[in-house]
């Protein structure tokens, strides 16, 4: 199931939709906006593994061996 959800852009913004959609880079003013949200998705998750990851070089963290080391 999809839901609509309504946004207002300065008309400068809603230029650059349009021009990426009548360029052919995407079918819809709807595909762009959800190819955006998962690149911010992409790299939030990015910036959470690089914090894990420096957690972990300052000893923070611990290796899993099994999912019951979750526990």
């Amino acid at each position: 199931m999809r839901n609509v959800i309504n946004i207002s852009l300065p008309e400068e913004l809603s230029r650059v939709v349009e021009r990426a959609v009548k360029k052919g880079k995407f079918a819809t003013k709807s595909e762009f906006f959800r190819n955006l949200l998962r690149l911010w998705e992409e790299g939030k998750l990015f910036s959470d593994l690089q914090e894990s990851e420096k957690e972990f070089r300052a000893g923070k963290g611990r290796k899993l061996r099994s999912l019951a080391d979750l526990r």
